[in-house]
């Protein structure tokens, strides 16, 4: 069952869409469940809600997966550059981001722990500990979900970062991590595709920039005791066609 409902995101005092999946047990009796949060809800369930018109088909994945996990798409802003803005946690600086993009990523994060998650506890049959909570995304989505799960680790024992957009924040993104408190359960799946990655070798896809950085950050996080499942995808492109082949993959790592 695919729920949307209307949620006050305070920072911007502007009213975002929630796309909530519950799986069909969930009428049949009283058990909580582990949730799972991700950026860009509206690509997750339905191609007529995708931005391009394909979704990550990802209820078509939990109706057959044999676990039972409730999901929290969160839309994005729409307007303007609402999303880079608000799914960025530090300052970008280049052509590309219109010159300077000052992200409030870190406001969206605490909004999400602050007035999200408890709103979805209060509603719906939650388990609301840490070790059945995780977070998910992809570009920038992949992005705040690691960031999410290394400075908000209280909240987030787990964290899908697909394509993430990693290579413009490297000094603070390793900064962070290396100052950060991270429990030892906790588990990070990292994945770029080979059609997107940036400055890309000729001969072996490990040695792009963008395989190099998504390593660098594997290695300082399990230098922190964490757990990481790091996956190159040969033919992968920045969609949401190429999204959705990782899914079997990083839940059943993130959830094994």
């Amino acid at each position: 069952m695919i729920i949307k409902r209307d949620i006050l995101f305070t920072p911007s005092n502007a009213v975002r869409q929630l796309h909530i999946y519950l799986p069909e047990s969930y009428s049949q009796g009283q058990e909580q469940y582990p949730v799972m949060y991700f950026f860009d809800g509206h690509n997750l369930f339905s191609d007529e809600d995708a931005t391009f018109g394909k979704s990550w088909g990802l209820k078509d994945f939990l109706e057959s997966w044999g676990k039972d996990i409730i999901i929290v798409g969160i839309e994005c802003g729409h307007v303007g550059n609402e999303r880079l803005r608000e799914y960025c946690p530090y300052t970008f600086r280049g052509k590309f981001w219109g010159g300077t993009l000052k992200g409030t990523g870190r406001t969206t994060l605490q909004w999400m722990v602050s007035e999200l998650k408890p709103m979805i506890d209060r509603d719906y049959r939650t388990w609301p500990h840490r070790e059945a909570t995780g977070i998910g995304g992809s570009s920038m989505g992949g992005l705040m979900s690691l960031y999410g799960a290394v400075c908000f680790n209280d909240w987030f024992s787990k964290a899908a970062c697909v394509s993430s957009t990693i290579s413009p924040c490297m000094a603070s993104l390793r900064r962070d991590i290396k100052k950060a408190y991270i429990r030892e359960d906790t588990r990070f799946y990292l994945s770029f595709g080979t059609e997107e990655a940036f400055r890309p070798h000729p001969t072996d896809p490990l040695k792009s920039l963008t395989a190099v950085h998504n390593l660098t950050i594997q290695d300082d996080l399990r230098e922190k005791g964490a757990m990481t499942d790091f996956f190159c995808q040969v033919g992968g492109g920045h969609n949401e066609a190429s999204w959705e082949k990782q899914i079997p993959r990083f839940m059943n790592f993130l959830w094994m």
